[in-house]
């Protein structure tokens, strides 16, 4: 039987993945609670950063749970997307 390992920095980011799709936020709308960039937190979902203990509870914070409930194995990869309830400014100047 093959054991499989998977990157820390990947389950961390399946796993912030997993509770936005519970919570039904986009990467925009947690940023925002978390006081982060958005292509910040798009590298962490990647397993493409390494988030600091100080990112790690702000995410947490940002989800309202506990942070070993934000560092729990995810179960499986999502599949749907979250989209938001209300238009995400892009940064585009309508005119």
């Amino acid at each position: 039987m093959a054991i499989t390992l998977i990157d820390p920095r990947k389950a961390l980011g399946l796993r912030i993945k997993q509770l936005r799709a519970e919570f039904q936020l986009t990467q925009e709308e947690l940023a925002d609670r978390c006081g982060l960039f958005r292509t910040y937190m798009s590298r962490i979902e990647s397993g493409l950063a390494n988030p600091t203990l100080t990112v790690l509870h702000a995410l947490a914070h940002g989800l309202e749970i506990d942070i070993g409930a934000l560092l729990a194995t995810p179960d499986v990869k999502p599949s749907t997307k979250v989209h938001s309830a209300r238009p995400v400014s892009r940064g585009r100047v309508s005119r």
